[in-house]
């Protein structure tokens, strides 16, 4: 009995190894490929999560498959909630290592993706970020790629726009322990200081805070033109409230987290003229795997009881998961470093643009959307470009 206890044990753990490895068969015989999706579905950025979420899975739906070696795969996808925490990241990636994910897609929120950074690389499985904007997801990680621009490209975008917009004095608002949100906001003043600004008031705030009058406050004090608030969806309605009941007039600003109808929903008419940055516009195609994604994913909004305003977040969702199956098939391999090497000099036309990678894993673009909201609604400004 203890020897066929001890070779059960021996034919699971091989099975196990065998099967975290990369893909294979799946219970009827059909080969397949697991991409794994690490991404907030719940907590303080769930809401965009699950918008992120909802490209990937509409790219399942549009792209099910992929050819490896002459032969189909199917594709399957398994998510892991990060639940928004640097804590319970680790967790989740360390589950979609196990589950044999070939490569994984994610996260929205770039302190997740710092925090769940050397898992994948430990464990040589790449991962694709659709929106993690910091710099430091991808530095030091050979297995870290992304498909959005960056933080330090994105503040100068904003400061550039605040200050051809006539602003000389600006407050900046920031979350501290949030990479994105520090990162961004002083990507931010650095740019506005340079062209000439003035930065009136830098003030910070604890994660869960919801009375923000106090350092409202300080920043109406100072009198600023603008105030550069990049934060959550969850924090930003606040804010904007809380500025206006104040009797705050200056414009008020951020970055890519508040493109979510959530925002506006909360807000009210206080969201009116708040301006920010952002990765696609639909009005605005890019290409003609654009053009296809905003025929198909309206009405899959709809079906996942969404508005049809796409965000660009899912359209980003979709490009990570585009690029992974285009660097699976350039690899002939469902094997970690095989996928690894092909998304080296992979070029993709995506929803978003042409997609290819710099030395660090980070996508090469040089244009970002800037969205104001106007009766109710996210509307196109103009187009941003920072050589």
């Amino acid at each position: 009995m203890k020897k066929l206890t001890v070779v059960l044990l021996v034919v699971l753990l091989l099975g196990s190894v065998v099967f975290a490895a990369g893909s294979s068969e799946a219970k009827n015989g059909v080969k397949e490929v697991v991409i794994g999706v690490f991404e907030p579905l719940t907590g303080e950025n769930g809401g965009g999560g699950y918008q992120e979420v909802l490209g990937m899975r509409y790219a399942n739906v549009v792209y099910p498959t992929v050819q490896i070696n002459g032969e189909t795969y199917n594709v399957r996808l398994v998510e892991a909630d990060n639940k928004s925490d640097k804590t319970e990241a680790v967790t989740a990636a360390q589950s979609l290592i196990s589950s044999g994910a070939s490569v994984i897609l994610g996260s929205y929120g770039s302190g997740v993706s710092i925090a769940a950074g050397d898992i994948f690389l430990d464990n040589k499985i790449p991962a694709i970020g659709a929106s993690c904007t910091n710099p430091q997801v991808t530095q030091s990680n050979d297995y870290y790629f992304r498909v959005c621009f960056l933080d330090p490209f994105q503040g100068t975008v904003m400061a550039n726009y605040a200050w051809q917009d006539g602003a000389k004095k600006a407050a900046v608002i920031t979350q501290l322990g949030d990479d994105y949100s520090s990162g961004l906001g002083n990507f931010f003043s650095k740019a506005f200081t340079e062209l000439g600004g003035n930065v009136v008031s830098e003030q910070r705030f604890q994660t869960n805070t919801t009375d923000f009058k106090s350092i409202l406050t300080n920043i109406k004090a100072a009198n600023p033109d603008v105030i550069f608030a990049p934060s959550s969806i969850a924090t930003a309605p606040l804010i904007i409230k809380q500025a206006r009941e104040l009797g705050m007039t200056a414009k008020i600003m951020a970055g890519d987290t508040w493109e979510n109808s959530s925002i506006i929903e909360n807000a009210g008419i206080s969201a009116e003229g708040v301006v920010l940055s952002t990765f696609f516009d639909d009005a605005d195609p890019a290409t003609a795997e654009a053009e296809s994604f905003i025929k198909g994913f309206k009405p899959y909004l709809v079906e996942n009881k969404q508005d049809q305003i796409i965000p660009a977040v899912s359209a980003l969702g979709y490009d990570a998961y585009i690029t992974a199956l285009k660097a699976i098939e350039k690899a002939n391999s469902t094997k970690g470093p095989a996928i690894r090497e092909a998304l080296v000099g992979i070029s993709v036309e995506g929803v978003t643009g042409k997609i290819t990678f710099d030395s660090n894993g980070d996508a090469d673009k040089d244009m970002a959307f800037i969205k104001t909201v106007k009766d109710g609604q996210f509307k196109f400004l103009k187009t941003v470009s920072v050589l």
